[in-house]
């Protein structure tokens, strides 16, 4: 990330149910819609849940009655799998990441060969996960879900102190910290994009964005709006079951907003107001020049009933009226000629 692209993260998330297969296929579809990353989640549903934690009210929705222990039982994906996920990717050209829920499986994707770490929304207050991620070494991606301005500062500061001066990832793309709103999926009215420039002034960090509203649009504004990272769930149906699933892309939605965002990421350019190359030539076309209301002979004193203002745009410019008029011309001139310097005595 430390070039102007925009970082596309494709989110597979837990949308793999378990199915190997279907996880190296969601590899494909990423690589083939453009991603520049797909993500997976590796978790002990042990280590990161009581046995009797409740489901959140989306997880309820999409998955039934019970607890997130069962649930998070059944996705939790093998080091075989990992492995095999790993060795797609490479493969396809993609990056490889899994967001981990404790620093046992941090350890395990660094070791894997995975250069960035995800950090989700709900480990934001997580103070000892963030300090050991941040002595790890990997450049880090800060979900920020479901937190105030202050909870991010002072996740920052405990990632900044531990980390120290032997942060082996130098410059600001050692640490993205992105906005998001913990709920799926999020409404627009709740989605606050101006937050991100909070953020980036607040923080000095770049900054992006963890999307869980439906459809694309929120995404494509968000790259608009100087995201350098943007993640979206995906899923190959979105009918299958599972928590994540209602609230991600298919690959034909997941490939049409990836194109967007290039667009848009093309479209940014640069911050200087200049005509573009194209424009060069239209300008000729569309602007006005000083042209003569009448035939003029040589040494005629040009007075102002003499002068209009007509297109093209090849000649002397219109704000050189008063300067003009008032000039003698030095050749016999046509009316309708477009006045240039060398007209001029």
């Amino acid at each position: 990330m430390a070039d102007d692209a925009i970082f596309v993260i494709a989110e597979a998330g837990v949308n793999h149910n378990g199915d190997e297969g279907r996880a190296l296929t969601m590899i494909d579809v990423a690589a083939d819609c453009g991603a520049d990353a797909v993500k997976f989640q590796t978790f002990s549903a042990a280590e990161l849940v009581t046995a009797d934690a409740p489901k959140a009210a989306y997880q309820s929705r999409a998955t039934g009655n019970g607890g997130q222990y069962e649930m998070l039982k059944a996705l939790e994906m093998s080091p075989a799998m990992h492995e095999a996920l790993f060795a797609r990717c490479e493969a396809r050209g993609i990056a490889f990441l899994s967001t981990p829920f404790d620093l046992a499986a941090a350890r395990f994707l660094v070791d894997l060969g995975m250069s960035r770490i995800k950090i989700p929304s709900g480990e934001l207050t997580h103070k000892p996960f963030l300090e050991g991620l941040a002595r790890l070494g990997p450049a880090l991606i800060l979900s920020t879900g479901m937190g105030t301005l202050a909870e991010v500062r002072e996740a920052v500061g405990w990632i900044e102190v531990a980390a120290g001066e032997d942060w082996p990832m130098r410059g600001p793309d050692r640490l993205t910290i992105l906005h998001c709103v913990s709920n799926y999926p999020a409404e627009p009215d709740e989605v606050n994009l101006r937050a991100m420039d909070t953020i980036r002034e607040a923080m000095e960090y770049p900054v992006g964005y963890s999307d869980h509203t439906a459809g694309i649009a929120v995404s494509i504004a968000a790259a608009a709006r100087g995201a350098r990272v943007i993640e979206k769930h995906f899923t190959l149906d979105r009918t299958l079951p599972g928590p994540d699933h209602a609230a991600s892309l298919e690959p034909d939605s997941l490939a049409a907003m990836i194109a967007a965002i290039r667009t848009v990421e093309c479209a940014l350019g640069s911050p200087e107001k200049i005509p573009s190359a194209s424009e060069r030539e239209t300008r000729k076309a569309a602007r006005r020049s000083l042209v003569l209301a009448r035939a003029v002979v040589a040494g005629e004193r040009l007075d102002a009933d003499a002068l209009t203002i007509r297109r093209p745009g090849t000649g002397l410019a219109p704000k050189r009226f008063e300067e003009v008029a008032g000039r003698t011309v030095a050749r016999d001139l046509p009316a309708g000629h477009v006045l240039g310097e060398s007209d001029l005595a």
